[in-house]
């Protein structure tokens, strides 16, 4: 197995490519009781278009298929559901969909981890789709997209993404909509695993008390064998640079109003991305987080209710800032935030300010490597976006003040940013 080690926290990775194209990767954690385990695929909410490498046939599919597919990949044809029996072993089982990936979990403090993997590794190769199963899923996913429809978190955040692009799938609803998934059948379903649930497309993470060469063989004595595949050729709709449109606001059952700004970036090319990643974390720590002299003074005068969140979302395929908070007057903090960002790149950036939010934020990510399940889903993540995970640990010293105040000119552009905002009814 090839090591890889960061030699600053002193933590190691063991990575391993199998025959069938199967990614591996083992964190051990000696002396901690969890262990966690997440298999995940490349297969995500963006993906809706492609060529399959059996046959070359170009498939076009429903919006909401991946997440469709992981809520039906627990049936099996014994009758069982196999989330009910991981529960039943005493461990902590999930999955979930994202734009980009899909991943089934659990985690363990137990002696019940290998019969976890038993059950886990035989519902992911095993799927059991029918016409009768696959109706059934569409009521139960249906009254999920309507919950979320009446979430003001939730739409806030798909506004925002509106607001940001013109055609690119990730401004959809992961779980699609009543009349997308009301065109899913089994057909389709097993195209779509056939496609993407090769072993090639897919990532086994475990993290945990464990001898990475002995936990090796007891994955691969259950893993099936399968006949390898060619590259799946991904077919996305070109996105324009520019936004497609400046605000969108709407009324719903909240006491307050919520606001989001976001801010449009290039898709991730052959920059560094993990360096970029970091600078945009201290940029907004720095600009509106808890120590920044704005959200001070937001904050003190009442027009801020609370720290914001802010988060760089990016993939192979799209990139976006988002800062999200409460407010009563969400365009006067909009205002705001866009003179901060032209006083900033004005003035240059307090050295000392920027070097204490680095060092806080490399403590956040030291602190990370403290629980087995953030550590297991980093490694997932980052496998597919092509980053080594410890690259966010070992490249903290290269990000200098200059590098930091060129992304902020380059990211920090106002003519790519918009506003969502919920009020009241």
């Amino acid at each position: 197995m090839k090591i890889i080690e960061s030699t600053n926290i002193k933590e190691k990775a063991y990575f391993e490519k199998l025959e069938n194209g199967l990614n591996i990767i083992i964190i051990p954690k000696a002396n901690t009781k969890k262990k966690y385990v997440v298999w995940g695929t490349n297969f995500g909410s963006i993906d809706n278009r492609f060529i399959m490498p059996q046959t070359g046939e170009e498939v076009f599919i429903p919006d909401g298929v991946a997440h469709f597919l992981e809520h039906k990949m627990f049936e099996q044809k014994n009758g069982r559901n196999s989330l009910d029996v991981l529960m039943a072993l005493g461990l902590d089982a999930n999955a979930y969909t994202t734009n980009d990936h899909t991943a089934y979990l659990f985690e363990c403090s137990s002696d019940k981890f290998y019969e976890g993997l038993d059950e886990l590794m035989d519902y992911v190769q095993n799927p059991y789709f029918t016409d009768e199963n696959v109706e059934k899923e569409k009521g139960i996913i249906g009254q999920e997209i309507k919950m979320y429809d009446d979430d003001p978190g939730f739409q806030l955040y798909l506004n925002t993404l509106d607001c940001l692009y013109h055609k690119n799938a990730v401004k959809l609803d992961i779980a699609g909509t009543i009349e997308s998934i009301s065109k899913i059948n089994p057909d389709v379903l097993y195209k779509c695993y056939n496609t993407f649930y090769h072993p090639s497309n897919m990532t086994l993470v475990v993290c945990g008390d464990f001898v990475p060469e002995n936990l090796l063989e007891e994955i691969k004595k259950r893993l099936l064998p399968k006949e390898n595949q060619g590259e799946i050729k991904r077919i996305y709709d070109e996105e324009e640079e520019s936004i497609n449109m400046p605000k969108k606001e709407v009324k719903m059952e909240v006491s307050t109003p919520t606001f989001m700004i976001g801010i449009k970036d290039i898709v991730p090319g052959d920059e560094d991305i993990v360096k970029k990643h970091v600078t945009i974390q201290i940029l907004l720590n720095m600009l509106i987080g808890k120590s920044s002299e704005l959200y001070k003074e937001l904050y003190d005068s009442g027009d801020l209710l609370s720290e914001p969140d802010f988060d760089y979302e990016f993939s192979k395929q799209y990139a976006h800032v988002l800062i999200g908070g409460q407010s009563k007057n969400p365009e006067h903090i909009y205002e705001k935030f866009k003179s901060e960002v032209q006083k900033f790149k004005e003035n240059g950036l307090n050295a000392e300010h920027f070097e204490r939010i680095k060092r806080k934020i490399y403590g956040d990510y030291v602190t990370d490597y403290n629980s087995v399940s953030n550590i297991a889903r980093m490694f997932l993540i980052d496998n597919f976006k092509g980053i080594n995970s410890f690259d966010y640990i070992e490249k903290f010293n290269n990000i200098s003040k200059e590098f930091a105040e060129q992304i902020l000119k380059d990211v920090f552009v106002e003519s790519k940013m918009a506003i969502s905002v919920v009020r009241p009814k």
